[in-house]
């Protein structure tokens, strides 16, 4: 008996015109972005996308999307990850995409009528606020409340800090603290709000490392520091219940990890890819860079690296697949994926000489991108600190660290 790794066919349909999707059209569009506006590029894109039945990946088909399950998503992820109009073209962009699982899951029928069809239409966008600069990593230290003003609304106070999409955003998914004396993770509830809001104060963009072009904030989600002040929220709009919003937050940036780490392996392959090209071009001393066996090497260590993130990502889908718990390897691959898209395009870098220092290629641009990889979603430092203890706590139980460390595969 041997293990399967036949990917089904439909699934293999899909992913074979989504490819296609991205190399004949929205790598091509790319260059449109110099001399049209976004809107126009865009708007072409996703109709035709929508003519095609490429419209939100995962979401089912009686809501209007594709009805993918975690394996077909997830290979359609690792290719749409090529371009950086990929996502966007599909309406499977973040930080929409996790917003409106969370939605699907947990909404009322109000609340998907008003905040769902519109986002699934890709008529609107929306922001995801729980990140404030004094609790950083750690969620549990939020300290914007929501407190209830009779029965008809929450009134809600506090800073928000790197709030994804914002500057672009027509609704925002808020997380406040409603029961500051119940148990650590029941404090906190998430919110629906329209935007803009008078209580919902854009107070500026923050500039980062990243290299950016004139459609930064659209394509790649701007972070934005936010000030909410006496924010009036209809009770209708409280998502999910009181004290759930940890819960609800913690599943919605599992997906979230997910889809970067299914982008990144799409990106790395796009820079592998031109590497291999220019090598196959460029001589220096009369020998041709493909066949100097140092340069050999630079490209097994980076399909290497591919060829693990992939199998990790598989796993997971299959894990997903299944219902099966997948937090130990999500932490572990949304490490590894984070470090593995840096070092793949570094090399390719590398390999481009001064020409992959300049901004004639995308590869610098993707580079001072991808290093917030290590930061989103969770730092490294602490999915490291969770595998961790995750490992130890396998030995104590069971006598050996298999469990935790992919041990189901056997």
């Amino acid at each position: 008996m041997s293990i399967d790794f036949e990917i089904p066919t439909e699934a293999k349909a899909i992913r074979e015109k989504v490819r296609k999707w991205v190399h004949e059209e929205c790598i091509p569009a790319e260059k449109e972005l110099d001399s049209k506006p976004l809107d126009e590029v865009l708007g072409k894109l996703r109709k035709k996308a929508r003519a095609q039945g490429l419209w939100c990946p995962f979401v089912p088909k009686e809501y209007g999307g594709m009805g993918l399950g975690p394996l077909a998503n997830a290979l359609v992820q690792m290719e749409l990850g090529e371009s950086m109009l990929g996502a966007l073209s599909m309406n499977t962009q973040g930080p929409d995409d996790a917003s409106m699982m969370t939605i699907l899951e947990h909404g009322t029928p109000y609340q998907k009528e008003k905040f769902l069809k519109p986002l699934l239409n890709g008529e609107k966008r929306i922001c995801f606020s729980m990140t404030e600069k004094a609790a950083g990593a750690d969620a549990t230290g939020m300290q914007t409340s929501a407190v209830k003003d009779g029965n008809e609304n929450y009134i809600l106070n506090g800073e928000k800090w790197f709030s994804s999409s914002a500057s672009v955003a027509d609704m925002a998914m808020v997380m406040a603290k409603t029961d500051p004396d119940a148990p650590r993770h029941k404090q906190y509830s998430t919110f629906l709000v329209e935007l803009p809001n008078p209580g919902y104060k854009i107070k500026r963009n923050i500039k980062n490392m990243a290299i950016e072009g004139p459609h930064a904030d659209v394509i790649h989600g701007g972070h934005s520091e936010i000030e909410i002040r006496d924010l009036k929220v209809p009770a209708d709009n409280l998502l999910g219940g009181e004290g759930n919003g940890f819960n609800m937050g913690q599943h919605r940036l599992a997906y979230g990890r997910l889809r970067h780490g299914m982008h990144n392996i799409a990106k790395a392959q796009r820079a592998l890819d031109m590497a291999a090209e220019h090598v196959t071009k460029r001589s220096t001393f009369g020998v041709l860079l493909a066949d100097r066996q140092a340069v050999q090497f630079m490209l097994a260590d980076c399909a290497s690296e591919l060829y693990i993130g992939r199998l990790m990502l598989l796993h997971i889908a299959y894990k997903a697949e299944k219902g099966l718990d997948l937090r130990q390897e999500n932490s572990i691959a949304k490490v590894f994926l984070a470090h593995m898209v840096h070092k793949v395009i570094d090399t390719a870098i590398q390999l481009h000489g001064a020409l992959g220092f300049s901004q004639d290629t995308p590869l610098a641009k993707w580079y001072t991108q991808v290093r917030s990889q290590r930061l989103v979603d969770g730092p490294d430092e602490v999915h490291k600190w969770r595998v961790g203890r995750n490992v130890i706590k396998a030995y104590r139980e069971h006598g050996t660290t298999a469990s935790a460390a992919g041990g189901d595969l056997l």
